[in-house]
């Protein structure tokens, strides 16, 4: 790809590992601190259509390279000029990385360093779990620059913390840090920066050994419940139930008649 200045698109904005059935997506601008520009977000758009297609793949961990920064948010120096800014709109009609993002069936691990601003915080509010460095600093700024979230933020920060506390954040623009992300649930768990890796390594382990349909079924319950009165939430909960176990087995079932919690 060709820039308008003339030089060359990079091809390596997003970096691919696959370990196991472990997929490491790696956003890769540090020198933006990681900002998603148009490019970015093709190479994510594919990356993630990778993921969902790979049956050795179970489980996906996103994460930002550098030392500063999971992700800060848009690139507002591109997207907030013509022709980039129609450019950005058509990107985001033609190819819907976030609504992706949700429709994978495979579970997403945000591991969180430094800032995650803007499409930063949003991406790792539509992964399923989030795991932050103690100097991750999570927050949506957009109201500072005269718009609002667009990445869904002001859908998915009030299903992770209390409804005011997230009118607070996308009202003010202010972030907030590691700790307090934790205590407000939005995060699962703190760790010191030099382990945030081998934690979220370890963490997409343990989903792994649980059996996908399972984790699938209770995932798709769960959402259905966010969205649902409490009685229609119970009925698509004993629906997937029921799948579940029509689906283990006679020899799976046995199974599960001798569990005990020390099994784990």
């Amino acid at each position: 790809m060709v820039m308008a200045n003339g030089g060359a698109e990079r091809d390596d904005l997003v970096l691919f590992e696959k370990d196991g059935g472990i997929a490491w997506l790696t956003l890769n601008r540090p020198e933006a601190l990681n900002a998603v520009n148009l490019a970015m977000r093709d190479q994510l758009w594919t990356l993630l259509l990778a993921v969902r297609d790979d049956p050795e793949i179970g489980c996906l961990v996103i994460r930002g390279n550098g030392e500063k920064a999971f992700c800060a948010g848009a690139d507002v120096k591109e997207f907030g000029t013509a022709p980039s800014y129609l450019a950005a709109r058509d990107a985001r009609l033609q190819r819907d990385l976030w609504g992706l993002m949700l429709s994978l069936e495979k579970p997403l691990i945000a591991a969180v360093h430094g800032w995650a601003l803007g499409a930063g915080c949003e991406m790792s509010l539509l992964c399923d779990l989030r795991l932050a460095a103690e100097d991750a600093r999570f927050g949506l700024p957009e109201v500072n620059l005269g718009y609002i979230p667009s990445a869904g933020g002001t859908q998915t920060l009030p299903r992770h913390m209390p409804r005011g506390v997230a009118l607070g954040m996308i009202m003010t623009g202010e972030p907030i840090d590691a700790r307090q992300a934790l205590a407000l649930g939005m995060v699962h768990d703190v760790v010191p920066r030099p382990r945030l890796y081998d934690e979220a390594r370890a963490l997409a382990e343990r989903l792994l050994s649980r059996p996908a349909f399972a984790v699938r079924l209770a995932r798709e319950a769960l959402r259905a419940a966010m969205d649902l009165p409490l009685a229609q939430g119970l009925s698509v909960s004993h629906r997937l139930g029921q799948r579940t176990l029509h689906a283990v087995g006679p020899d799976r079932a046995a199974a599960l008649a001798g569990w005990s919690p020390a099994h784990g």
